[in-house]
């Protein structure tokens, strides 16, 4: 455990004084449902926490960055930040599913990878490091790990707008989202879209929703499109 702590700690380019912080910020309810442990030793409560200090930075930069934007713009730009596939990107950017502790059931069935399980467990390092080192802390992980590629992360917000759009200017077809599967338990429920112009698949994403899916899968074919366009 104190291998893979350091490890994890080099990739999040911060040291815990308090390691306890850390090893909470990565334990999913179930690992400990599986090891009959209080409830309250899971991540949650961290990710509950993490969710605000989040919204505070993030605003902050923005507000501090964009002097131009009104508050409609810096909440459309607050939400393509921190919204669930955008930081499931910063967490897989730090391999942070590498480092989860997961119950064998969740581990069988993908959790690892699952946006929901490690976009929360990033939410949770942030309120751990918040815990820990204090709000300048927080702020200079979040700048550095989630504040980062905005143009880029901007799109997420309205891709499937932005898709109708590329795609009316080239395709005579319309495009058409598609229900591809579903797994997780009823509460924790994870959906998976794909978008079609015809009969063509231009991506596939997965969202908490249906609609956070579809999302997902424009701003996939976004990406997929501009790419062919380079």
């Amino acid at each position: 455990m104190k291998e893979t702590r350091r490890k994890l700690e080099e990739q999040l380019q911060y040291h815990f004084k308090n390691k306890g912080l850390l090893d909470m910020a990565i334990r999913h309810s179930s690992y400990t449902n599986e090891h009959h442990m209080d409830r309250n030793q899971c991540n949650e409560r961290l990710e509950f926490l993490g969710d605000a200090v989040l919204e505070l930075l993030s605003s902050e930069f923005l507000y501090e960055t964009y002097k131009e934007y009104p508050e409609g713009e810096l909440t459309k730009l607050r939400a393509s930040l921190v919204c669930e596939p955008t930081l499931a990107g910063d967490a897989r950017a730090i391999s942070l599913g590498d480092y989860l502790l997961l119950g064998k059931g969740e581990e069988i069935t993908g959790g690892r990878k699952r946006d929901s399980i490690i976009s929360d467990a990033l939410e949770a390092v942030i309120g751990a490091i918040y815990l820990d080192g204090g709000l300048s802390c927080a702020r200079e992980f979040v700048r550095r790990f989630v504040l980062n590629d905005i143009e880029h992360k901007k799109l997420f917000y309205d891709s499937k707008t932005i898709l109708q759009e590329m795609i009316q200017s080239s395709y005579q077809e319309e495009i058409v989202y598609r229900l591809a599967g579903e797994e997780g338990p009823d509460h924790d429920k994870t959906f998976t879209a794909e978008v079609y112009v015809g009969s063509q698949l231009l991506g596939s994403g997965t969202g908490r929703t249906k609609k956070a899916a579809e999302q997902s899968a424009a701003y996939h074919a976004i990406c997929a499109l501009r790419q062919e366009q380079v």
